[in-house]
């Protein structure tokens, strides 16, 4: 039946092509960071899929082999006070974001689902509100559309700048 089902099928939907990006070539060397550099020197118009996926790939061999990249559920407590990342989530087509600090002893939770080799992931804060009123300005926070705020948190600095403290994290523990 499986086989019948699927000569049918098969032959009513044509089958969708990926794009395959090509592997990185070994003399690339650029990061997210730098495109998007380069993009506001007015190097480049635009940052294209495939250097966006080399760029990606480059900044995760820059990643020492015996470093434990992210999982979700993963708990991580803040060892220094240390400036993070952020982006702003809105019930729009809009994305915002900045920066803030994250305090030592703050923890964060591994939120989004990770590949198993990733530059950076989504993390979200243990003591959540505390932090979205002294990261997120009033004016975000007041808008209609806002729908929240995320850490981007880098692999290296999971590594380097904050402490495991546990695995299977829910966040079911703290909401």
């Amino acid at each position: 039946m499986k086989s019948w089902l699927r000569k049918i099928f098969n032959s009513q939907f044509p089958q969708v092509k990926r794009n395959v990006i090509p592997p990185r070539p070994p003399e690339w060397k650029l990061t997210v960071s730098d495109l998007f550099r380069e993009m506001k020197e007015g190097k480049r118009d635009l940052i294209g899929q495939q250097e966006a996926e080399w760029a990606k790939d480059y900044e995760v061999s820059l990643i020492p082999a015996h470093y434990r990249f992210p999982k979700t559920g993963d708990l991580y407590e803040a060892k220094i006070d240390q400036e993070i990342s952020f982006i702003t989530l809105w019930s729009a087509p809009f994305t915002g974001g900045g920066s803030g600090i994250i305090r030592a002893g703050e923890r964060i939770w591994i939120l989004s689902e990770t590949n198993e080799k990733t530059a950076g992931t989504y993390a979200e804060a243990e003591n959540y509100k505390a932090i979205e009123q002294r990261m997120v300005s009033d004016s975000d926070r007041a808008a209609i559309s806002y729908n929240g705020f995320s850490l981007v948190v880098k692999t290296i600095d999971l590594n380097e700048k904050f402490r495991l403290i546990e695995t299977g994290f829910s966040k079911k523990r703290f909401a």
